[in-house]
């Protein structure tokens, strides 16, 4: 999903008439070509590229954008995919990795089929296309870590029917709901965005809240992180706000609730459903 939305991005930012790319295969230096934009054959689909082998492999090997004016003579990467590529078409090409802490996760081509340099605004939009990607990867790990924190596995032999009940649990669940909060703001894709916050409601006490109190989106957050026992100093800092933003959304989420203190505000807000 986001090598397609990415190859998308990237023909409308530069015109380029071609693109495709896809992920690394686990355990090997080894990229599947899965995604097709443009292309007029199917010569290129399903090809796996190998680390330090053609252009992407070159991009793979070195971890940087690589890029040659005309593929079939280029002198600077070995040619095991001339027969795909030639018959595609395609002459001048890019190739760039998806960098995911510090492993490449996936590479992403554009390409003309005329031989002449790619120019800087070419390569600026293929690098963009693939930081959009390596930043929805990193949510979408981050948000699995955090759910398994929450959830951890029952120990074996345990009754997986019983859920845990203890304060240490409780608040494991807290923390993560208030950290995949905070992450939903970093995500452009809006897709994603609420794909992320569809997984936060998982760890309330319903889907959807219900009843009169209507809270705003920045409102659960703080409370969030008021629940998980942060300072307004520490939730401005998560939340990447300043302290005084803090208090005027904490005063507002009060307001709404009916509450006097933080405390009744978490409490009314977790009744409401808002929060785990």
């Amino acid at each position: 999903m986001e090598i397609r939305s990415a190859l998308a991005r990237l023909r409308r930012a530069t015109g380029l008439p071609v693109a495709f790319g896809g992920l690394v295969v686990p355990g090997r230096w080894q990229v599947r070509i899965s995604e097709l934009s443009g292309t007029a054959t199917p010569a290129l689909s399903a090809l796996a590229v190998s680390s330090g082998n053609g252009l992407g492999g070159k991009a793979v090997a070195l971890a940087r954008p690589c890029a040659v004016t005309d593929y079939s003579v280029s002198r600077q990467i070995s040619h095991e995919y001339d027969a795909p590529v030639a018959a595609e078409g395609l002459r001048a090409v890019v190739a760039v990795p998806v960098v995911v802490r510090r492993r490449v996760r996936a590479v992403l081509y554009g390409a003309l089929r005329t031989a002449r340099p790619l120019g800087d605004r070419a390569l600026g939009a293929a690098v963009q296309a693939a930081r959009d990607v390596e930043q929805a990867l990193v949510v979408r790990e981050e948000a699995a870590e955090l759910l398994a924190a929450a959830h951890p596995r029952p120990e074996p032999g345990a009754d997986p029917r019983r859920e845990p009940a203890s304060g240490a649990h409780r608040e494991r669940v807290r923390e993560a709901h208030a950290a995949l909060r905070a992450l939903a703001p970093r995500i452009t894709d809006p897709a994603l965005r609420a794909e992320l916050l569809d997984v936060c409601a998982l760890l309330t006490s319903r889907e959807a809240p219900s009843g009169a109190v209507r809270l705003a989106p920045r409102e659960v957050d703080v409370l969030a992180w008021v629940a998980a026992g942060a300072t307004n100093g520490d939730a401005a800092e998560r939340l990447g706000v300043t302290a005084e933003t803090v208090k005027a959304y904490l005063r507002s989420a009060m307001r709404k609730l009916g509450a006097r203190t933080r405390g009744e505000a978490v409490v009314a807000a977790r009744r409401a459903g808002w929060l785990p």
